[in-house]
């Protein structure tokens, strides 16, 4: 094969995405900077039956209602969160914003080729890891996001 072949080839293989370049977004806080996002799931509750006079001695199985884990996303500490901070200070103070959330997955070009939204969303939980002295690294964060279910766009 020639080179030529081997390009036109591999143009047309679908390959996956990396999963490092990605956009979070949130309506009315901002676009934020984080390094891992998880809790990207769907999940149905079981929904178990068997009727008294079928002769199959095995329950039926049917979806129930959607559950809704929680988000979480990582980022680093800078001076520039104050949006995200300013959010959860607003849980603190029984005003619950409610936001929708966008995580995209993004192609080279920057262009969004999946996109996950969690709507409703409100912030569960910030934790700061431990600062040390002695060490030489970058001060995380990770922020627990609680909302009603995230759907593909």
């Amino acid at each position: 094969m020639t080179d030529n072949e081997l390009t036109q080839r591999a143009d047309t293989q679908a390959w996956p995405l990396p999963s490092f370049y990605f956009k979070v977004s949130i309506s009315n806080v901002g676009d934020i900077s984080c390094s891992e996002v998880s809790g990207l799931e769907t999940e149905y509750e079981e929904i178990t039956y068997r009727a008294g006079d079928t002769p199959v001695f095995t329950k039926l199985k049917m979806p129930g209602l959607r559950k809704a884990g929680d988000l979480t996303i990582k980022q680093g500490i800078s001076k520039d969160n104050k949006a995200v901070l300013d959010w959860v200070d607003q849980v603190k103070q029984n005003i619950i914003q409610r936001e929708t959330m966008t995580v995209s997955l993004l192609d080279e070009s920057g262009n969004p080729v999946q996109t996950w939204e969690a709507v409703n969303a409100w912030p569960k939980k910030l934790t700061r890891e431990k600062i040390k002295a002695n060490e030489n690294a970058y001060s995380f964060e990770t922020l627990v996001i609680a909302h009603e279910g995230v759907y593909v766009k």
